[in-house]
């Protein structure tokens, strides 16, 4: 069994240890340990969809969650990321320190980039009674070379199998004013703060 973590301290007073055991039968599982109450054994994509659970619950209790987009630690460099209950996961590569077990931040700021494209794209076939069966945007990236870290240059290749050739122009216009990319051409002001921690949001039933 893995060194086990520190456990957390409810306002109640119970105990949650979570800890990493390898077993022979079922690989490498997740302990839960809720102290006097007993013990769950989780397979590591059970003990994912827990841990996305608990952290959609937790954003879906605060009444500022439009707009709001918020990455809770999960383990290591693993990162629980909740948008409007919706929750995904982000990882570094092994190579960079990481477990690879989700795409990285910088991977999925080039997914919503293909995703927005996609989506327009797709909208603008879809007015004009084109198929969109087969519409696939390609995204691909080259980073700086100089400090600071950052993407140097995108390019962005849509295919569109359906697309009369006159209708080009009219889809590379549409699809170059997305939403995403409109935000890289024209940054939004971003401000840094670091706050204490706020409690849980009370529900109403």
């Amino acid at each position: 069994m893995a060194p086990p973590t520190h456990p957390t301290t409810t306002a109640a007073g119970r105990s949650i240890l979570v800890t990493r055991a390898d077993t022979a039968a079922a690989g490498r599982t997740v302990v839960l340990d809720l102290g006097g109450s007993g013990r769950a054994v989780l397979t590591c994509a059970e003990a994912r969809q827990v841990a996305a659970g608990l952290v959609r619950e937790a954003a879906d209790g605060d009444p500022r969650g439009a707009g709001r987009t918020e990455a809770v630690h999960l383990r290591d460099d693993q990162y629980a990321v909740s948008v409007r209950g919706h929750v995904l996961t982000v990882d570094q590569p092994v190579a960079a320190g990481g477990a690879d077990t989700a795409p990285t931040p910088l991977e999925l700021f080039t997914a919503s980039l293909a995703g927005c494209v996609a989506h327009y794209a797709g909208r603008y076939l879809a007015r004009h009674g084109i198929d969109r069966e087969g519409l696939r945007v390609t995204v691909d990236h080259r980073m700086a070379t100089d400090r600071p870290a950052r993407i140097a240059s995108v390019e962005v290749r849509i295919v569109a199998p359906g697309l009369p050739g006159e209708r080009t122009a009219g889809l590379l216009a549409v699809a170059s004013h997305c939403t995403v990319h409109n935000t890289l051409t024209h940054p939004p002001e971003v401000t840094f703060a670091v706050k204490e921690a706020e409690p849980c949001a009370s529900r109403t039933s």
